[in-house]
């Protein structure tokens, strides 16, 4: 295998990639942030929630929010669900593992919060699971999706489907949107 090459075809890859996110998917981007946006300025919080580098990708995010992304503004409320080691054993446990985020959603969220469910297949049970109990609750879900957003772009308010079935460039994407989301924040002076 010549390193190199391949090197350079993965980051095309990605490049290309990220074109086509800023053509198809640039005003479910916006109203993304619209919908944080409002969210927070009405004094809702962020319930964020995934699976594997999902979960580290929601953790990044309400570290983001709660911490600072590129310059120094107000804390704001976000909550990594898949943070809590001790429930998400503890309810796989006694509730299974597809409830883990809907027993939270259920025991942190409000009317006024927005959950947002990290996923690059869309098919995860207990993200679905965690979007019919917000929706059931009145809270606005946001879906971080790819590989054409699975079953959960159908349970969500608004699906921002990364245009890819690689879950590493999805993965990439995701991050990328959530640092556009962050960094606009901010700069709203929020």
């Amino acid at each position: 295998m010549n390193a190199d090459k391949r090197i350079i075809e993965i980051l095309d890859e990605s490049i290309h990639l990220k074109k086509r996110v800023k053509d198809e998917c640039l005003d479910q981007i916006i109203r993304g942030f619209e919908m944080i946006s409002d969210t927070l300025s009405k004094g809702g919080k962020l319930l964020i929630f995934g699976n594997g580098g999902s979960a580290a990708d929601s953790q990044h995010f309400a570290c983001e929010i709660v911490g600072r992304c590129v310059i120094d503004s107000p804390a704001q409320p976000a909550i990594a669900l898949n943070a809590d080691s001790a429930f998400l054993t503890a309810g796989a446990n006694d509730f299974g593992f597809e409830n883990v985020f809907s027993r939270q959603i259920e025991a942190f969220g409000k009317e006024n919060d927005l959950a947002i469910g990290i996923s690059t297949s869309g098919k995860s049970p207990n993200v679905l699971k965690a979007f019919e109990t917000a929706k059931q609750m009145g809270i606005a879900t946001i879906g971080l999706l790819g590989s054409g957003g699975g079953e959960a772009s159908g349970k969500v308010g608004l699906a921002v489907i990364v245009p890819s079935d690689v879950t590493p460039r999805i993965q990439e994407m995701h991050i990328t949107i959530i640092h556009i989301w962050c960094q606009l924040l901010e700069e709203s002076n929020f």
